[in-house]
């Protein structure tokens, strides 16, 4: 793969600029047909017409016109092969002025070949051919002339070299401000790619976090109910029918959320068909964990505000994963949620007595993960490890207003 330049630095003959990508992708696949047939017109007839003013010059013969309709042609081949085309129409050009040819539009496939080598990347080579058609002209106008037709002729005025200079100028120019705005164009498409792909992974980030926490929080609680189903099933059928019908409820509830989150990968855009969870199926996640033999104390301090979207879920789901851990990982078989609101911050803490369990209780391992992502996303934080007590706790701190945009300002 060839290098890609930024904006401004100078590539190489045989580099590629970052406008180069665009103009080759869209110009490389055909021809410029049309646009070299007008030039070649335009470029035969001015000519014609200037001769019949410069009486001085020498008159347009066959070289002269196989000169001119030559240095239109290789325009047909300036967006595959821009360098060699931009010099082409030098030589063709200097050769045409030594003939002591009338001046005229012959200086226009220079521009128009040096403007495609520019907006192509290459820039060096377009300067390097636009000076050399200015030096050549110098030199064929101040010092062979004398060995070169018409005979008799006289140098030519040093200001026409100032005219000559200012138009090689004005072609350079122009096509570097349309290079720059080639590659800023370019480059606005990029951004535009790289901010629609950040969104996409931001996208599927969420959703495997959501299904991470909906899983992970119901199939531990079906984990533990059928493990009780099990161990009662001979000894005590009504309990261990009390654990199916615990399992029957969490899996319906699994599958529920798990539908409302792959709806959004169906039909990206369209509105879910149920509310995101909040803070209010607080008593909901304590009837699961009491399914599951866990006995959750709640306690709100503070006036409860009316939460943004995105705070009340990732409270719900932090609330959610620090049971689902206690259900697997503690001996305790109580747990206590604290919700404090002060101010514009909700601190939510998850306490448990333990000790903790030793038993494989499956998982990803990711769960303590996912709650800091969430934390960090709304700009809040979280603190989890054992207490000194041998328990462990969960404290989350989450500010209740949206959190600073993270996108650089254009």
């Amino acid at each position: 793969m060839e290098e890609q330049r930024g904006p401004g630095s100078g590539s190489a003959w045989r580099g590629r600029g970052v406008g180069e990508t665009w103009w080759v992708a869209g110009a490389r696949g055909r021809w410029p047909w049309r646009s070299t047939a007008l030039v070649t017109v335009f470029v035969l007839a001015g000519s014609h017409f200037a001769a019949r003013n410069q009486t001085d010059r020498v008159a347009l013969d066959l070289l002269a016109r196989l000169l001119l309709i030559t240095g239109c042609l290789v325009l047909l081949w300036r967006h595959r092969h821009p360098v060699p085309v931009a010099f082409a129409t030098v030589v063709c050009a200097s050769v045409y002025l030594g003939g002591g040819y009338p001046y005229g539009p012959v200086f226009l496939t220079v521009a128009l070949a040096c403007f495609s080598a520019i907006v192509a990347g290459h820039r060096r080579a377009a300067w390097s051919a636009a000076g050399l058609l200015w030096l050549g002209h110098l030199l064929l106008a101040h010092w062979l002339y004398a060995y070169l037709p018409p005979s008799g002729d006289g140098p030519r005025p040093w200001g026409q070299e100032g005219l000559v200079a200012a138009w090689v100028l004005a072609v350079v120019a122009v096509a570097e401000l349309a290079r720059v705005r080639r590659e800023q164009g370019e480059q606005a498409r990029a951004e535009r790619e790289r901010a629609a792909r950040r969104r996409a992974d931001e996208e599927r980030l969420r959703i495997a976090r959501e299904l991470h926490d909906v899983l992970a929080h119901s199939i531990s609680v079906i984990n533990v109910q059928a493990g009780v189903g099990l161990a009662l099933l001979d000894t005590d059928p009504e309990q261990a029918r009390t654990a199916l019908t615990t399992i029957k409820d969490a899996s319906k509830e699994a599958l529920g959320e798990v539908r409302q989150v792959l709806d959004t990968l169906r039909a990206p855009g369209a509105a879910p068909r149920a509310p995101a969870p909040g803070l209010d199926r607080l008593p909901e996640l304590v009837e699961q964990a009491a399914g599951a033999g866990l006995t959750v104390d709640v306690r709100t301090d503070g006036r409860r505000p009316a939460l943004p979207p995105g705070a009340d879920l990732a409270a719900f789901r932090i609330v959610q994963e620090a049971l689902t851990n206690v259900v697997r990982h503690s001996e305790s078989r109580r747990a206590r949620v604290q919700l404090r609101y002060a101010g514009n911050q909700l601190r939510l803490t998850v306490d448990d007595e333990g000790p903790a369990s030793h038993a494989e209780a499956g998982g990803s391992g990711n769960g303590l993960a996912g709650m800091r992502e969430r934390a960090a996303a709304l700009g809040g934080t979280i603190e989890a490890g054992p207490r000194p007590d041998g328990g462990f706790r969960v404290v989350a701190e989450l500010p209740l207003t949206a959190a600073p945009s993270k996108e650089t300002p254009r």
